[in-house]
């Protein structure tokens, strides 16, 4: 609290606060239905989702880097989060929560906010949209009020289980889900102002328990009463087994709500203007994520359109977000008996939404018209997160995604034969101008464009050795647009010079930039290579090429690779006659 209070104090107004005092009302208004909605499809209570919504709120915003994010649970959660508690139970899905927290904390505290935001899109895009597709299918049994369904871990069986008890269809919860969700559509059509979720909410309750009492499950009846009290403390049974156990899980969770605080801090910025701090915005997550479990709180991260809620509602700092926080803890402590007559049927809408909104489904079909390996990266993510996890899928389609961008970038790289061009008043050298009948036997000179690093590195030393089997005496490099080159590659230039240099010839360099450069520095190559062997123009180097040639070798030559040849071939050919 003193950070916000110290970046605050000096500028804050009474303005200011009456902003930010109704925005965070209406977000945390917002954020009542969210928090437990997301709580029950990741398989826990759902006074677990509103202990999230108050305590991660609230810290969030006091310790993270962006100062609009609102914080709490999220529908990227649901699956990674069920599949724990399916798999090890909640006890553990809080220490796992923990245990992300602190992975957080040391993300921001190593500064590796901005690595997170190198993760491809194709990547981000496929599996949310595999998210997606998830949540809305599990909130199929609570629309249509199917009885006797078993949750499982994978998509099929999910969808299996559904269709083996269509014949369960209960027509009272698909009047009230159909209410909920024409509420939902309506509401900012006619009024815009008032969120729709929580109208749709309260009004499918209040006819479902009005017309048709007893017919729907209601939260009371399938998790008991929401307590109207503050959660106790409790830290998690840790042992190092379940720490070795638990760690893959936990690694999941502290990626997902660091890419998703990221890209909601992102979005923050582009409609306002600002600029977050990615690295203290993840300690700020890792705190949340540390201490929210201690009162029996699930992994939170910064929502999208709960921040962009607060924005266009007139936020102008952290302040809003403390408040969202002390109005869901108020809406707890004095009508959470109330919430118990809430219908699942009335929550799966809500969820399904929020599934349709997280989809990313024009930015999906974007990619796909692209018909690049962007396209096989994200229907490939897509897929594996729906019929396996999520696990699997961000590993692959990152794997995947590497490899095929090494791919793209050694084709990038290119090595010409060029010599200059006589008919270019600035003398520029041009690859066009080699051909049979024009190519100094002498001098070899090559362009090199693109990195030159290990997906590149061996076509590079290829292309070079072809020229040193043709035995010239000097080769001339031209390495000015070489941004990049790793030990790889100077492992390659390092084969060639040796090569050349075994074989009596001499290596220049022209135009190396500066990483380049050091990069051969560090290694020693360039001591190798000879610091008087290195030029920041082409043209010196050719002057340096031309004053070591081999008078004898230019005897009568008729390629005129150079300007310099006609003269030089002339002269070495007087001077022939003149010893004879």
């Amino acid at each position: 609290m003193r950070n916000l209070v110290r970046n605050h104090m000096y500028t804050y107004s009474f303005q200011r606060f009456r902003k930010d005092l109704l925005s965070g009302i209406i977000v945390g208004i917002i954020a009542i239905p969210l928090g437990m909605a997301f709580a029950i499809a990741s398989g826990v209570k759902p006074e677990y989702g509103l202990y999230t919504t108050i305590i991660a709120g609230i810290l969030i915003s006091v310790f993270g880097g962006s100062k609009y994010q609102i914080g709490g649970p999220t529908g990227a959660f649901i699956p990674v989060l069920l599949s724990i508690v399916m798999q090890y139970g909640y006890e553990n899905l809080l220490l796992a929560g923990f245990l992300a927290g602190l992975m957080l904390i040391l993300m921001g505290a190593f500064k590796l906010g901005s690595l997170i935001k190198f993760i491809p899109r194709p990547v981000t895009i496929g599996f949310t949209s595999g998210i997606a597709v998830i949540i809305f299918t599990g909130q199929i049994a609570n629309f249509l009020g199917l009885r006797g369904i078993e949750k499982h871990e994978d998509f099929l069986s999910n969808v299996k289980e559904i269709l083996s008890h269509l014949d369960t269809i209960n027509v009272y919860s698909i009047l009230t889900s159909s209410i909920c969700f024409l509420v939902i559509l309506l509401t900012p059509k006619y009024v815009p102002r008032v969120p729709g979720p929580l109208l749709g909410l309260l009004l499918s309750s209040f006819l479902a328990a009005l017309l048709f009492s007893g017919k729907v499950a209601t939260i009371g009846s399938t998790f008991g009463s929401i307590p109207n009290t503050l959660p106790d403390f409790h830290f998690p049974d840790l042992t190092w087994e379940k720490v070795q156990q638990l760690l893959p899980a936990a690694f999941v969770i502290a990626m997902l709500g660091g890419i998703e605080s990221l890209l909601s801090a992102v979005v923050a910025d582009g409609m306002t203007g600002s600029r977050h701090n990615s690295n203290r915005e993840l300690i700020g997550q890792g705190i949340a994520n540390m201490i929210t479990p201690l009162f029996g709180g699930i992994p939170a991260t910064g929502a999208i359109a709960r921040t962009a809620t607060n924005i266009k509602n007139g936020a102008t700092s952290p302040v809003a977000g403390v408040i969202h926080g002390l109005v869901v803890l108020s809406v707890l402590l004095l009508l959470a008996p109330y919430a118990s007559v809430i219908p699942l049927a009335s929550m799966a809408p809500i969820l399904m939404v929020v599934a349709w909104n997280m989809s990313e489904r024009k930015e999906f079909a974007h990619i796909l018209k692209t018909k690049t390996s962007d396209s096989v990266v994200l229907v490939l993510t897509f897929l594996l997160t729906v019929f396996t996890n999520l696990t699997t899928a961000v590993e692959i389609g990152l794997i995947l995604a590497a490899l095929l961008f090494v791919k793209r970038m050694s084709e990038v790289l290119t090595v010409a034969k060029v010599l200059p061009d006589p008919e270019d008043k600035h003398n520029k050298v041009r690859p066009h101008i080699v051909n049979s009948g024009r190519d100094c036997p002498q001098i070899s000179m090559y362009t090199i464009e693109g990195p030159l690093f290990f997906g590149a590195a061996q076509m590079f030393e290829k292309t070079l050795i072809d020229t040193i089997h043709q035995r010239p005496s000097i080769l001339i490099l031209r390495m000015g647009r070489v941004p990049y080159m790793d030990t790889t590659g100077e492992s390659n230039l390092t084969s060639i010079v040796r090569h050349f240099q075994k074989n009596g010839g001499t290596i220049l360099i022209s135009g190396i930039q500066s990483q380049p450069e050091n990069v051969l520095k560090k290694t020693g190559l360039y001591d190798e290579i000879g610091q008087e062997h290195f030029f920041k123009r082409t043209g010196d180097a050719i002057t340096f090429a031309l004053a070591r040639l081999e008078p004898n070798r230019c005897l009568g030559c008729k390629h005129y690779a150079f300007r310099e040849c006609s003269k030089m071939s002339s002269l070495y050919e007087v001077a022939g006659e003149a010893s004879r």
